[in-house]
């Protein structure tokens, strides 16, 4: 790219679900040239290709083969199946994948020049998110190229590093405690307060106080509840209360134990 800033790179999306979709928007918005987006379907292909204005395909023998960089975000087993085909006739752009999970090595005899940029946050379409504030992970084989997917993260974000797969598997696992565990603990919450005839949004400045104080204490210091100090008559009332719920009391009474033992140890 010498001669030339990182933005005029022509980049394709293979792939336009939520990620894609957060990820090319914000590219886009920073007047990196967006060329193509290849989704399974119409609607998908179609309408983040008409927001960045690229065009589309539905169709993997389609996907041009002129771009210089290529940015897949399918699904994990598409992927690892589709893989062949998608970098067939184009081997020697530069290949990335936004999958937390998956190593950079999966590249490995396909292609020539590849690597990973992970952005690590919770996306949906129906959402825009500051990508200024995600935590933007890159790794390449090689140097080059690291510094390369480093200046293109860096014009997203201000939090960029460059991480193993080692490292980024563990960064998915932890995200999936983090975010998707919390998530369903919101989803067992909104059902039981709906078996009440309460409303879901009393919980949300709850919800918003207990993220906020992570940003001041750890995690175990910010712990509180009847599980730390292990309150036996309360306890013992919901689990009376989940007595129809047997999943639930289940999971209520495994995290209060485990709640408790971290707070003694």
């Amino acid at each position: 790219m010498a001669g030339r800033s990182i933005e005029d790179m022509s980049i394709a999306f293979i792939g336009a679900g939520n990620l894609a979709t957060n990820l090319a928007k914000a590219l886009y918005r920073k007047g990196f040239r967006i060329v193509q987006v290849y989704s399974r379907t119409k609607e998908s292909a179609q309408g983040l290709a008409q927001t960045v204005e690229a065009a589309y395909t539905t169709e993997l023998q389609a996907v041009t083969k002129e771009a210089q960089l290529y940015i897949v975000s399918l699904k994990d087993a598409a992927f690892v199946e589709l893989l062949p085909q998608i970098v067939s006739g184009k081997e020697n752009a530069l290949w990335v994948h936004t999958a937390g999970s998956i190593p950079m090595n999966i590249w490995q005899g396909h292609v020539a020049r590849y690597g990973v940029l992970y952005p690590m946050q919770t996306f949906s379409k129906q959402r825009e998110v500051d990508f200024g504030q995600i935590p933007c992970f890159v790794e390449s084989n090689s140097e080059e190229d690291v510094q390369l997917l480093k200046d293109i993260a860096s014009a997203l974000s201000e939090k960029v590093y460059e991480a193993s797969s080692e490292q980024r598997k563990s960064l998915h696992l932890a995200a999936v405690f983090t975010c998707n565990f919390t998530n369903h603990m919101y989803v067992l919450a909104a059902e039981l307060l709906k078996k009440y005839g309460l409303p879901f949004e009393a919980m949300l400045p709850l919800i918003d106080e207990t993220a906020r104080k992570v940003h001041e204490l750890e995690p175990l210091a910010a712990q509180t509840g009847p599980a730390v100090r292990y309150d036996e008559n309360v306890i013992d009332e919901h689990l009376r209360m989940l007595a129809d719920e047997p999943q639930m009391l289940e999971l209520y009474r495994e995290i209060s134990e485990n709640i408790h033992r971290l707070a003694i140890r």
